[in-house]
């Protein structure tokens, strides 16, 4: 799962929102590093919708524009957290490998494959 898709339906499990709403969201939960830009949102949401993965959930006009909302369905709820363990899962092989890690070790090994062939 890509990071705006990930981050779409975090923002969802929070709650329906609308468009600018999930890109405000997004930027939050991300600490500013993913700014969705309206098309990219749109494509996503879109895919999600086909996917039944979120629904919409309501429209309404502020301020003289059309307000569509979504929220996230069962499946996409499924869906997330499905991917969250993924990602525990491989942080948690990350974190085990770095704790065994020990600068020069990779060098050493290649060296000694490298030298035991010669």
């Amino acid at each position: 799962m890509r990071e705006p898709t990930l981050l779409v339906l975090t923002s969802l499990a929070g709650g329906r929102k609308h468009g600018y709403g999930l890109i405000g969201d997004a930027a939050d939960l991300s600490d500013g590093r993913v700014r969705l830009k309206v098309g990219t949102l749109y494509a996503v949401l879109d895919r999600l919708l086909d996917q039944g993965l979120v629904a919409p959930a309501g429209e309404e006009v502020v301020d003289g524009r059309l307000r569509r909302y979504f929220e996230l369905t069962d499946a996409g709820a499924g869906a997330l957290d499905a991917e969250v363990r993924r990602i525990e899962a491989n942080a948690a092989a990350a974190r085990t490998r770095l704790a065994a890690w020990r600068p020069g070790t990779a060098t050493r090994s290649i060296h000694i494959r490298l030298g035991g062939v010669s």
